[in-house]
């Protein structure tokens, strides 16, 4: 029988639950890969929940050494006791994340490996020009072949990569199986609008209240809600507060983290999806993909390679960011157009199923590694 073809994939895992974790999961937990090849994982990870993500501290920065310290010797002893045709690198490619990051990938090419970098996020291009960055860049992503959601992510490693070690594989996510479609047919009376994400700014909360505050104004009738976590940076307590400096209570309300059915029922009563981020470090934003999922209307932005998953005027709107009044037109819009919200819901539910369901990601994955594996 044939020896599998084996890869070592080095990347982070959940706990905790964000994008680059998520897909990380869904590589290893893949039928299809692992059908083809033997994996051996790796966890680059140093935070073990939400809390811990950019937060200090002595005693957690000494947690966060010894979880690196553990992990970089793992990998040199994996290296040691095993071949591999490949290690598959996912890793921070901007700040410190990137300074503690790049030590895995350096120890792959001192063992002469064969490397993927698989980039869940984008930034290199505020960091190139710093010298120690610029040397890391070099060596990092020396004979590397590499891996992008979206075509609109290549101007950010331009000045590294060469266009001809980029391979694109958009992100996927399954498709629900028992969605509630008289539920989705048949709509509130009332328009709801919803946002589902971490109360941070740079995700386009608070420009939400503010094109909520200019629609109510207007005399306009809608409920807005917010799904998510709350953060260090906007508290529960401070979010509500905004939400009564704007005059909208009756209008908006935050509802915390909710999971599964609780999540899903969000999902169907909804009408409109806004997720106006403005975040440096957005590159796909797959809770757009959830949102084509219930056939939804999006509005968001053009940050990474959104303008791939949401087209412009076709299956939403691609708005500028910051801009409350450009994302308000876009809501009212919407609202007053049923018949605009079901196309446009209904398309992107097409484009979704045609190109961003897990099995369409895991196949293109597939055949990605392959190439690597055959080409570098």
């Amino acid at each position: 029988m044939k020896k599998k073809t084996r890869i070592l994939f080095i990347a982070t895992f959940p706990p905790p639950v964000h994008g680059s974790a998520v897909v990380s999961l869904q590589i290893k937990n893949s039928r299809l890969i692992n059908e083809v090849f033997d994996g051996d994982y790796l966890n680059l990870g140093t935070s073990r929940n939400m809390d811990e993500i950019g937060k200090g501290g002595l005693i957690l920065n000494l947690r966060k050494i010894v979880r690196f310290v553990g992990a970089y010797i793992k990998l040199l002893i994996l290296l040691l006791c095993h071949h591999y045709d490949l290690c598959y690198c996912a890793i921070t490619i901007n700040g410190v994340g990137f300074l503690k990051d790049a030590p895995f990938v350096l120890l792959c090419h001192i063992f002469r490996k064969k490397i993927v970098i698989h980039q869940h996020n984008k930034g290199m291009a505020r960091f190139v020009n710093r010298p120690i960055y610029h040397l890391l860049y070099k060596l990092v992503y020396k004979n590397a072949k590499v891996i992008l959601l979206s075509d609109y992510l290549y101007d950010d490693i331009s000045s590294i990569v060469s266009k001809r070690d980029i391979m694109i594989c958009p992100n996927g996510i399954n498709p629900t199986l028992d969605v509630n479609i008289d539920r989705i047919n048949n709509k509130n009376d009332v328009p709801h609008i919803l946002f589902l994400s971490n109360l941070i700014e740079s995700k386009g909360c608070l420009i939400l209240l503010d094109a909520c505050q200019i629609l109510k104004n207007k005399g306009v009738s809608f409920i807005c809600d917010f799904v998510g976590g709350d953060t260090k940076e906007i508290s529960t307590e401070r979010f509500k507060e905004e939400i009564a400096i704007r005059g909208l209570k009756g209008y908006c309300a935050y509802h915390g983290r909710k999971y599964g059915q609780d999540k899903k029922q969000f999902w169907e009563k909804a009408d409109i999806f806004a997720f106006p981020t403005f975040y440096y470090n957005e590159t796909f934003g797959l809770v757009n993909l959830e949102a084509m999922d219930y056939s939804l209307p999006v509005i968001s932005t053009n940050e990474g390679g959104i303008p791939d998953v949401v087209k412009d005027k076709e299956t939403g709107f691609i708005i500028p960011t910051k801009n409350a009044i450009a994302l308000a037109d876009a809501i009212e819009l919407l609202m007053n157009s049923p018949k605009l919200r079901m196309s446009m819901g209904e398309k992107g539910r097409e484009l979704f199923l045609r190109k961003f369901t897990e099995e369409k990601f895991e196949s293109t994955m597939l055949d990605c590694l392959e190439k690597c594996i055959n080409t570098i």
